[in-house]
């Protein structure tokens, strides 16, 4: 749909490769444009990157059961099954019940959101403009997408001072990458220490990387005058805020991206690596993943036996499947960025910057995206896949399922470290 010349202004097709790639991004929830999104496309080709943000946000499972709650159609068992897989629950019970609370909170936390941006916009772009400008950039930043509609490839940079903009869209983007389960966990709680052990988790980790991520760029930044430097006071606040949010997987920016000092784009990969929580609209290994490395390293330093967080024992499986997925994960972004170094003519580190971006479905680029190769989209296409399936899973996907072995070799031990 996206290759048809009705989704251009120009009424020229943008041919099928870069049709392909803003599809990928926007189902991927990742924001990565080789075409600036408002100058290229008209409002059909916008109309239809948007509806692919909301179901690649919302996920495929989601999405069908709306369309069978709607139709009143019965949710079977493999049906159910499949849910709760995609919606990473220990249980099929409550699995209906739980759908429908995240087509709620979505559409409560996107009409909340595209009500105060429309404040906003209206009294820039009009009423009409306005109105649709606030929807679009909501929906985007509920799903941390990070599609925009400003132009010239400038994200939210014209809004860099703007209070109302930034606050909403950063508590929007904080909000879409806790994961639903968590924000069902919240309401239903609603207390701290009644919470279940992941979302304990998945809050505090999310705190302490939003935390850690503001102070390195307010101090790295602050005398910087092509970012922070140029600014007010509050500017400078709200700049080094939404950008410790945004690569939370949420791919808009404030401030040029290009112009930040080496070690805040070193700050910005890592943030982008980590990415949001399970069953949320982002990506990255994930906080609990991370969350739960930490938590294995302290417990072999402290010489522990048992790795704990917050008086609970995590079981090895879990610590197994997290050490595995970031394994998987930058084995993925190594490899993407070695074929990268062969292909494109760009430094490392914006290579990097680039596949690190496509993986953690973040959308940010230091502008090289627009001048990727062919070889280049396609490797991009696929890792934008990969990091939003998840690497894992793709692994487990392509590979050959065993039975389980009858047979155990003896235990032997290996010098290791």
């Amino acid at each position: 749909m996206l290759a048809l010349p009705v989704a251009s202004r120009s009424g020229q097709s943008v041919g099928f490769l870069n049709a392909l790639f803003t599809a990928t991004s926007a189902v991927c929830v990742t924001g990565l444009v080789v075409v600036d999104t408002y100058n290229q496309y008209s409002l059909f080709g916008q109309l239809v990157i948007l509806i692919l943000i909301q179901m690649g946000g919302l996920g495929i499972m989601t999405m069908a059961t709306l369309i069978f709650l709607i139709l009143g159609k019965k949710i079977t068992l493999r049906e159910r099954l499949v849910m709760q897989e995609a919606l990473n629950q220990g249980t099929l019970s409550g699995l209906v019940k739980l759908t429908r609370y995240i087509i709620a909170t979505t559409i409560i936390f996107e009409g909340a959101g595209a009500l105060l941006l429309s404040l906003r916009f209206t009294r820039i772009y009009g009423f009409s403009k306005g109105i649709y400008f606030g929807i679009f950039h909501a929906v985007s930043a509920f799903n941390n997408a990070g599609f925009d509609l400003i132009g010239n490839f400038k994200s939210l940079t014209p809004f860099v001072e703007d209070p109302l903009v930034n606050i909403v869209v950063m508590s929007l983007i904080i909000f879409g990458g806790l994961g639903f389960s968590v924000l069902y966990d919240i309401f239903t709680t609603r207390s701290f220490h009644k919470l279940s052990l992941h979302s304990k988790v998945v809050l505090s980790t999310t705190a302490a990387l939003l935390a850690l991520g503001f102070i390195s760029y307010y101090s790295l930044e602050y005398f910087n005058a092509k970012t922070l430097g140029s600014l007010s006071p509050l500017g400078k606040i709200l700049a080094a805020a939404f950008q410790s949010v945004t690569p939370r997987t949420a791919g808009f920016n404030t401030i040029s991206l290009s112009d930040l000092t080496m070690p805040s784009k070193y700050i910005t990969i890592l943030l982008m690596f980590i990415g949001a929580s399970p069953a949320s609209t982002g990506g990255g290994i994930k906080t609990s993943t991370f969350a739960s490395i930490l938590m294995m390293i302290y417990t072999v330093i402290a010489s522990k036996e048992d790795i704990e967080i917050y008086q609970r024992r995590i079981p090895h499986d879990n610590i197994f499947k997290a050490v595995s997925i970031a394994v998987v994960s930058l084995m993925l972004v190594f490899i993407s960025s070695f074929i990268l170094t062969i292909t494109e003519h760009a430094d490392f580190l914006k290579i990097l910057f680039e596949t690190t971006s496509a993986f953690g479905t973040v959308g940010l680029s230091l502008g090289i995206t627009p001048e990727l190769s062919k070889i280049g989209k396609i490797i991009i296409i696929f890792t934008m896949f990969a990091g939003r399936v998840g690497p894992l899973t793709l692994v487990l996907a392509l590979g050959s399922r065993k039975n389980k072995a009858i047979l155990k070799y003896p235990e032997e031990r290996i010098l290791v470290g």
